[in-house]
Protein backbone atom coordinates (compact mmCIF):
# COMPACT_ATOMS: atom_id res chain seq x y z
CA UNK A 1 0.00 0.00 0.00
CA UNK A 2 1.21 3.58 -1.02
CA UNK A 3 1.41 5.71 1.96
CA UNK A 4 -1.21 8.55 0.51
CA UNK A 5 -4.14 5.96 -1.06
CA UNK A 6 -6.86 6.69 0.37
CA UNK A 7 -6.14 10.31 0.20
CA UNK A 8 -8.28 12.35 -2.56
CA UNK A 9 -6.38 15.44 -4.06
CA UNK A 10 -8.30 18.41 -5.68
CA UNK A 11 -5.88 19.87 -8.45
CA UNK A 12 -6.75 23.49 -9.57
CA UNK A 13 -3.78 24.14 -11.35
CA UNK A 14 -1.95 24.96 -14.82
CA UNK A 15 1.24 24.52 -16.20
CA UNK A 16 4.06 22.85 -14.55
CA UNK A 17 4.89 24.14 -10.97
CA UNK A 18 1.49 22.92 -9.01
CA UNK A 19 0.44 20.05 -11.42
CA UNK A 20 3.74 18.99 -10.77
CA UNK A 21 2.82 18.79 -7.16
CA UNK A 22 0.11 16.83 -7.90
CA UNK A 23 2.09 14.60 -9.99
CA UNK A 24 4.36 13.82 -6.88
CA UNK A 25 0.92 12.82 -4.58
CA UNK A 26 -0.10 10.81 -7.13
CA UNK A 27 2.84 8.57 -6.92
CA UNK A 28 2.39 8.30 -3.47
CA UNK A 29 -0.78 6.87 -3.81
CA UNK A 30 -3.49 9.69 -3.76
CA UNK A 31 -6.51 9.73 -5.76
CA UNK A 32 -5.52 13.35 -8.02
CA UNK A 33 -8.72 14.96 -9.68
CA UNK A 34 -7.79 17.92 -12.33
CA UNK A 35 -9.62 20.55 -12.86
CA UNK A 36 -9.18 21.60 -16.11
CA UNK A 37 -11.36 24.54 -18.61
CA UNK A 38 -13.98 23.45 -19.38
CA UNK A 39 -13.14 24.31 -22.87
CA UNK A 40 -8.79 24.89 -23.03
CA UNK A 41 -7.97 22.87 -20.73
CA UNK A 42 -4.53 23.03 -18.77
CA UNK A 43 -2.48 25.37 -21.21
CA UNK A 44 0.93 23.25 -20.41
CA UNK A 45 -1.52 20.72 -23.43
CA UNK A 46 -0.32 22.81 -26.18
CA UNK A 47 3.46 23.03 -25.05
CA UNK A 48 5.23 21.31 -27.89
CA UNK A 49 8.22 23.43 -28.39
CA UNK A 50 10.85 23.27 -26.09
CA UNK A 51 14.52 24.66 -27.07
CA UNK A 52 15.22 22.91 -29.87
CA UNK A 53 12.77 19.62 -29.27
CA UNK A 54 9.35 19.61 -30.66
CA UNK A 55 6.67 17.08 -29.53
CA UNK A 56 4.64 15.51 -32.34
CA UNK A 57 1.33 14.33 -31.57
CA UNK A 58 0.55 12.29 -28.40
CA UNK A 59 1.33 10.95 -25.25
CA UNK A 60 3.42 14.48 -25.03
CA UNK A 61 5.75 14.25 -22.54
CA UNK A 62 5.67 18.07 -21.86
CA UNK A 63 2.16 17.09 -19.90
CA UNK A 64 2.94 13.91 -18.94
CA UNK A 65 5.42 14.57 -16.67
CA UNK A 66 3.71 16.70 -14.45
CA UNK A 67 0.26 14.99 -14.84
CA UNK A 68 0.95 11.46 -14.46
CA UNK A 69 -1.33 9.30 -12.49
CA UNK A 70 -4.20 11.81 -11.91
CA UNK A 71 -8.11 12.24 -13.27
CA UNK A 72 -9.03 14.96 -15.54
CA UNK A 73 -12.82 16.86 -15.19
CA UNK A 74 -13.55 20.03 -18.09
CA UNK A 75 -15.14 22.08 -15.62
CA UNK A 76 -16.08 26.02 -16.10
CA UNK A 77 -15.77 27.18 -12.08
CA UNK A 78 -17.25 30.27 -13.66
CA UNK A 79 -20.68 29.28 -14.02
CA UNK A 80 -23.55 28.57 -11.08
CA UNK A 81 -23.23 24.40 -12.33
CA UNK A 82 -19.61 23.91 -12.32
CA UNK A 83 -19.00 25.98 -9.29
CA UNK A 84 -21.72 23.28 -7.64
CA UNK A 85 -19.61 20.67 -9.25
CA UNK A 86 -16.54 22.09 -7.96
CA UNK A 87 -17.80 22.14 -4.08
CA UNK A 88 -19.20 18.69 -4.23
CA UNK A 89 -15.25 17.77 -5.31
CA UNK A 90 -14.24 19.73 -2.03
CA UNK A 91 -16.49 18.19 0.06
CA UNK A 92 -14.89 14.81 -0.47
CA UNK A 93 -11.46 15.93 -1.01
CA UNK A 94 -8.43 16.11 1.94
CA UNK A 95 -6.51 18.63 -0.12
CA UNK A 96 -7.20 21.72 -2.76
CA UNK A 97 -4.01 22.35 -4.32
CA UNK A 98 -4.26 25.50 -6.66
CA UNK A 99 -1.80 28.01 -8.80
CA UNK A 100 -4.22 30.39 -9.29
CA UNK A 101 -3.50 34.03 -8.30
CA UNK A 102 -5.52 36.11 -5.00
CA UNK A 103 -7.52 37.96 -7.81
CA UNK A 104 -8.86 34.77 -9.68
CA UNK A 105 -9.34 32.51 -6.23
CA UNK A 106 -11.79 35.38 -5.24
CA UNK A 107 -13.41 35.92 -8.56
CA UNK A 108 -14.04 32.50 -8.75
CA UNK A 109 -15.02 31.70 -4.94
CA UNK A 110 -12.03 29.10 -4.78
CA UNK A 111 -9.94 31.23 -1.80
CA UNK A 112 -9.39 30.02 1.32
CA UNK A 113 -12.35 30.58 3.03
CA UNK A 114 -14.54 29.66 0.31
CA UNK A 115 -12.93 25.93 0.33
CA UNK A 116 -12.83 25.91 4.19
CA UNK A 117 -16.94 27.60 4.19
CA UNK A 118 -17.38 23.66 2.19
CA UNK A 119 -14.99 21.53 3.86
CA UNK A 120 -13.47 23.08 6.89
CA UNK A 121 -10.91 20.00 7.28
CA UNK A 122 -9.19 20.23 4.16
CA UNK A 123 -5.88 21.22 3.63
CA UNK A 124 -5.78 24.24 1.39
CA UNK A 125 -1.79 24.37 -0.54
CA UNK A 126 -0.94 27.24 -2.64
CA UNK A 127 1.87 27.19 -5.15
CA UNK A 128 3.13 30.93 -6.03
CA UNK A 129 5.48 32.84 -8.17
CA UNK A 130 6.99 35.41 -5.13
CA UNK A 131 5.12 34.14 -1.76
CA UNK A 132 2.12 34.85 -0.24
CA UNK A 133 3.16 38.70 1.63
CA UNK A 134 5.14 41.06 0.47
CA UNK A 135 4.17 43.62 -2.16
CA UNK A 136 4.49 41.52 -5.14
CA UNK A 137 1.89 38.32 -3.88
CA UNK A 138 -0.70 39.05 -6.22
CA UNK A 139 2.19 38.70 -9.52
CA UNK A 140 2.30 35.61 -11.25
CA UNK A 141 5.26 34.25 -12.53
CA UNK A 142 7.48 31.36 -14.29
CA UNK A 143 10.36 29.26 -12.94
CA UNK A 144 12.84 31.39 -15.31
CA UNK A 145 11.68 34.38 -13.57
CA UNK A 146 11.27 33.81 -9.95
CA UNK A 147 13.50 30.37 -9.41
CA UNK A 148 16.07 30.93 -12.00
CA UNK A 149 16.77 34.01 -12.24
CA UNK A 150 15.16 36.47 -9.35
CA UNK A 151 16.71 33.89 -6.63
CA UNK A 152 20.08 33.89 -7.44
CA UNK A 153 20.67 30.82 -9.56
CA UNK A 154 21.22 32.32 -13.01
CA UNK A 155 23.88 35.11 -11.87
CA UNK A 156 26.04 32.71 -9.62
CA UNK A 157 26.43 29.86 -12.48
CA UNK A 158 26.74 32.63 -15.14
CA UNK A 159 31.08 32.48 -15.23
CA UNK A 160 33.03 35.82 -15.06
CA UNK A 161 33.08 37.54 -18.54
CA UNK A 162 30.46 35.20 -19.98
CA UNK A 163 28.25 37.22 -22.71
CA UNK A 164 24.82 37.11 -21.12
CA UNK A 165 23.16 34.82 -18.45
CA UNK A 166 23.21 31.30 -18.23
CA UNK A 167 19.77 29.40 -19.23
CA UNK A 168 18.19 26.51 -16.88
CA UNK A 169 19.31 23.10 -18.42
CA UNK A 170 15.94 22.03 -18.97
CA UNK A 171 12.22 23.16 -19.31
CA UNK A 172 10.28 22.90 -15.59
CA UNK A 173 13.70 22.76 -13.90
CA UNK A 174 12.41 24.93 -10.86
CA UNK A 175 8.71 23.85 -11.11
CA UNK A 176 9.81 20.68 -10.68
CA UNK A 177 11.88 21.06 -7.98
CA UNK A 178 9.41 23.32 -6.06
CA UNK A 179 6.20 21.26 -7.18
CA UNK A 180 8.21 18.21 -4.40
CA UNK A 181 8.74 20.84 -1.79
CA UNK A 182 5.02 21.70 -2.30
CA UNK A 183 4.28 17.80 -2.22
CA UNK A 184 5.93 17.13 0.63
CA UNK A 185 4.53 20.01 2.56
CA UNK A 186 1.15 18.83 1.27
CA UNK A 187 2.87 15.46 3.15
CA UNK A 188 3.29 17.43 6.97
CA UNK A 189 0.05 19.08 6.75
CA UNK A 190 -2.04 15.79 6.43
CA UNK A 191 0.13 14.63 9.31
CA UNK A 192 -0.87 17.46 11.58
CA UNK A 193 -4.22 17.12 10.54
CA UNK A 194 -4.45 13.30 11.69
CA UNK A 195 -2.31 14.00 15.17
CA UNK A 196 -3.89 17.77 15.89
CA UNK A 197 -7.54 17.85 13.73
CA UNK A 198 -5.95 21.11 12.60
CA UNK A 199 -5.37 21.29 8.65
CA UNK A 200 -3.15 24.44 8.03
CA UNK A 201 -2.47 26.38 4.68
CA UNK A 202 0.30 25.41 3.10
CA UNK A 203 2.53 28.10 1.13
CA UNK A 204 5.49 27.35 -1.43
CA UNK A 205 6.87 29.68 -4.16
CA UNK A 206 9.40 29.24 -6.95
CA UNK A 207 11.35 32.32 -5.61
CA UNK A 208 11.35 30.60 -1.94
CA UNK A 209 12.31 27.59 -3.52
CA UNK A 210 15.44 28.38 -5.63
CA UNK A 211 16.57 30.72 -2.89
CA UNK A 212 16.60 27.26 -0.70
CA UNK A 213 17.80 25.28 -3.50
CA UNK A 214 20.62 28.07 -3.27
CA UNK A 215 20.93 28.21 0.04
CA UNK A 216 24.64 27.13 1.07
CA UNK A 217 25.87 29.64 -1.72
CA UNK A 218 23.63 32.66 0.05
CA UNK A 219 24.31 31.67 3.54
CA UNK A 220 28.19 31.86 2.61
CA UNK A 221 28.15 34.84 0.42
CA UNK A 222 25.88 37.09 3.42
CA UNK A 223 28.89 36.14 5.80
CA UNK A 224 30.97 36.92 4.07
CA UNK A 225 29.94 39.53 1.74
CA UNK A 226 30.77 39.04 -1.53
CA UNK A 227 27.77 37.59 -4.10
CA UNK A 228 29.01 33.88 -5.41
CA UNK A 229 30.05 33.89 -8.89
CA UNK A 230 30.68 31.10 -11.16
CA UNK A 231 33.57 29.21 -12.58
CA UNK A 232 34.90 29.55 -15.72
CA UNK A 233 33.94 26.62 -18.14
CA UNK A 234 36.56 23.73 -18.00
CA UNK A 235 38.53 25.67 -15.42
CA UNK A 236 39.50 23.36 -12.61
CA UNK A 237 37.09 23.93 -9.83
CA UNK A 238 39.66 24.13 -6.61
CA UNK A 239 42.44 26.00 -6.36
CA UNK A 240 43.97 23.72 -3.58
CA UNK A 241 42.68 20.60 -4.61
CA UNK A 242 43.37 18.63 -7.71
CA UNK A 243 40.63 15.89 -6.67
CA UNK A 244 37.87 18.43 -7.19
CA UNK A 245 37.00 19.06 -10.54
CA UNK A 246 36.54 17.51 -13.88
CA UNK A 247 38.80 16.23 -16.27
CA UNK A 248 38.55 15.44 -20.20
CA UNK A 249 38.75 12.14 -21.53
CA UNK A 250 40.05 10.67 -24.57
CA UNK A 251 37.14 10.61 -26.16
CA UNK A 252 35.78 14.04 -25.16
CA UNK A 253 34.06 13.11 -22.02
CA UNK A 254 34.56 14.01 -18.57
CA UNK A 255 35.01 12.92 -15.14
CA UNK A 256 33.85 14.53 -12.21
CA UNK A 257 36.01 14.18 -9.10
CA UNK A 258 34.96 15.35 -5.66
CA UNK A 259 37.31 14.32 -2.84
CA UNK A 260 37.26 16.73 0.14
CA UNK A 261 40.37 15.27 1.39
CA UNK A 262 43.03 14.74 -1.32
CA UNK A 263 45.54 13.49 1.24
CA UNK A 264 43.30 10.38 1.90
CA UNK A 265 41.73 9.92 -1.35
CA UNK A 266 45.85 10.53 -3.44
CA UNK A 267 47.12 6.81 -3.18
CA UNK A 268 44.05 5.47 -4.23
CA UNK A 269 44.02 7.57 -7.29
CA UNK A 270 47.65 7.46 -8.10
CA UNK A 271 47.06 2.97 -8.13
CA UNK A 272 43.27 3.59 -10.37
CA UNK A 273 44.98 5.95 -13.06
CA UNK A 274 48.36 3.60 -12.92
CA UNK A 275 50.81 5.86 -11.59
CA UNK A 276 51.59 4.45 -8.45
CA UNK A 277 54.79 6.55 -7.76
CA UNK A 278 52.95 9.40 -7.59
CA UNK A 279 51.94 8.31 -3.96
CA UNK A 280 55.03 9.08 -2.95
CA UNK A 281 56.28 11.93 -4.27
CA UNK A 282 56.85 14.55 -1.38
CA UNK A 283 55.09 17.45 -3.42
CA UNK A 284 51.52 15.03 -2.41
CA UNK A 285 52.40 13.76 1.03
CA UNK A 286 50.12 15.94 2.93
CA UNK A 287 46.89 18.30 2.40
CA UNK A 288 49.16 21.20 2.90
CA UNK A 289 51.63 19.85 0.24
CA UNK A 290 49.04 19.04 -2.27
CA UNK A 291 47.32 22.44 -1.71
CA UNK A 292 50.63 24.70 -2.42
CA UNK A 293 51.15 21.73 -6.13
CA UNK A 294 47.64 21.53 -6.75
CA UNK A 295 48.68 22.94 -10.43
CA UNK A 296 51.45 20.19 -10.69
CA UNK A 297 48.90 17.44 -9.69
CA UNK A 298 46.53 18.67 -12.39
CA UNK A 299 48.66 18.70 -15.08
CA UNK A 300 49.31 15.13 -14.27
CA UNK A 301 45.73 14.16 -14.04
CA UNK A 302 45.07 16.08 -17.35
CA UNK A 303 47.60 14.26 -19.06
CA UNK A 304 46.87 11.08 -17.90
CA UNK A 305 42.52 11.11 -18.00
CA UNK A 306 43.41 12.20 -20.88
CA UNK A 307 45.39 9.46 -22.71
CA UNK A 308 41.60 6.47 -22.62
CA UNK A 309 38.42 6.73 -23.18
CA UNK A 310 35.57 7.08 -20.38
CA UNK A 311 34.72 3.37 -21.03
CA UNK A 312 37.95 2.39 -20.11
CA UNK A 313 38.45 4.86 -16.60
CA UNK A 314 35.05 3.15 -15.59
CA UNK A 315 36.88 0.18 -15.14
CA UNK A 316 40.09 1.59 -13.33
CA UNK A 317 38.17 3.74 -11.54
CA UNK A 318 35.57 1.19 -10.16
CA UNK A 319 38.32 0.25 -7.04
CA UNK A 320 38.99 3.91 -6.65
CA UNK A 321 37.91 4.51 -2.77
CA UNK A 322 37.16 8.01 -3.62
CA UNK A 323 33.74 9.46 -5.31
CA UNK A 324 33.74 10.10 -9.07
CA UNK A 325 31.35 10.23 -11.49
CA UNK A 326 31.06 10.41 -15.31
CA UNK A 327 29.69 13.92 -16.74
CA UNK A 328 26.00 12.23 -18.63
CA UNK A 329 23.88 13.48 -20.45
CA UNK A 330 20.24 13.24 -20.04
CA UNK A 331 20.32 9.99 -22.58
CA UNK A 332 23.43 8.96 -20.90
CA UNK A 333 21.84 9.70 -17.55
CA UNK A 334 19.28 7.59 -18.82
CA UNK A 335 20.39 4.40 -19.82
CA UNK A 336 22.66 4.84 -16.63
CA UNK A 337 22.24 1.39 -15.29
CA UNK A 338 22.21 2.31 -11.47
CA UNK A 339 19.20 4.67 -12.40
CA UNK A 340 17.44 1.76 -13.72
CA UNK A 341 18.78 -0.51 -10.93
CA UNK A 342 16.57 1.66 -8.60
CA UNK A 343 13.72 2.55 -10.44
CA UNK A 344 13.98 6.11 -11.03
CA UNK A 345 12.67 5.86 -14.52
CA UNK A 346 9.83 3.73 -14.97
CA UNK A 347 7.19 3.44 -17.76
CA UNK A 348 3.91 5.45 -17.56
CA UNK A 349 1.71 4.52 -20.00
CA UNK A 350 3.45 4.87 -23.59
CA UNK A 351 5.85 7.11 -22.29
CA UNK A 352 9.03 6.42 -19.60
CA UNK A 353 8.98 9.32 -17.29
CA UNK A 354 11.72 9.98 -14.09
CA UNK A 355 9.77 9.11 -11.00
CA UNK A 356 9.21 11.59 -8.67
CA UNK A 357 12.39 10.66 -5.69
CA UNK A 358 11.41 9.17 -2.74
CA UNK A 359 10.96 5.89 -2.55
CA UNK A 360 8.90 3.61 0.29
CA UNK A 361 10.04 0.36 1.39
CA UNK A 362 12.78 0.24 -1.20
CA UNK A 363 10.16 -0.52 -4.36
CA UNK A 364 9.54 1.18 -7.47
CA UNK A 365 7.31 4.37 -7.62
CA UNK A 366 4.14 3.07 -9.73
CA UNK A 367 3.99 5.73 -12.12
CA UNK A 368 0.30 6.20 -14.26
CA UNK A 369 -0.22 7.35 -17.21
CA UNK A 370 -1.16 11.37 -17.81
CA UNK A 371 -4.99 11.62 -18.14
CA UNK A 372 -6.34 12.76 -21.78
CA UNK A 373 -8.28 16.05 -21.39
CA UNK A 374 -11.49 15.50 -19.32
CA UNK A 375 -10.98 11.91 -19.82
CA UNK A 376 -13.01 11.06 -16.33
CA UNK A 377 -15.45 14.02 -16.68
CA UNK A 378 -18.51 11.76 -16.55
CA UNK A 379 -16.56 8.75 -13.89
CA UNK A 380 -16.20 11.67 -11.26
CA UNK A 381 -19.81 13.18 -11.81
CA UNK A 382 -21.35 9.73 -11.37
CA UNK A 383 -18.66 9.15 -8.25
CA UNK A 384 -20.55 12.23 -6.78
CA UNK A 385 -23.65 10.88 -7.28
CA UNK A 386 -25.08 12.77 -9.74
CA UNK A 387 -27.60 11.19 -12.28
CA UNK A 388 -27.10 11.31 -16.36
CA UNK A 389 -29.89 13.49 -16.87
CA UNK A 390 -27.83 15.78 -14.59
CA UNK A 391 -24.56 14.85 -16.72
CA UNK A 392 -26.40 15.92 -19.70
CA UNK A 393 -27.39 18.93 -18.29
CA UNK A 394 -24.25 20.16 -16.92
CA UNK A 395 -22.70 19.35 -20.51
CA UNK A 396 -25.64 21.36 -22.51
CA UNK A 397 -24.69 24.11 -20.29
CA UNK A 398 -21.20 24.22 -21.19
CA UNK A 399 -20.67 23.99 -17.07
CA UNK A 400 -18.59 20.52 -17.68
CA UNK A 401 -16.76 18.76 -20.86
Amino acid sequence: MRPLEGIRVLEVAMYGFVPSAGAVLADWGADVVKVEHAVNGDPQRGLRQTGTFKVEGDPNPNVAHANRGKRSIGLDMATPEGREVLYELVKGADVFLTSFLPVSRARLGIDVDDIRAVNPRIVYARGSALGPRGPEADKGGYDMTAFWSRAGTAASITPPGHEGVMSPPGPAYGDTVSGTNLAGGIAAALLRRERTGEAPVVDVSLLGSGLWALGQAIAVSVHVGRAWEGVPPRVHASLANPLTGMYRTADDRHISFVMLQPARFWPSVCRCIGRPELADDPRFATTEAIAAHTDDAVKILREVIASRTLAEWSKDLAALDGPWAPVQDTLQAAADQQVRANGYIGQAGELELVASPVQFDVEDTRLGAAPEFAAQTEEILTELGYDWDRILAFKASGAVT
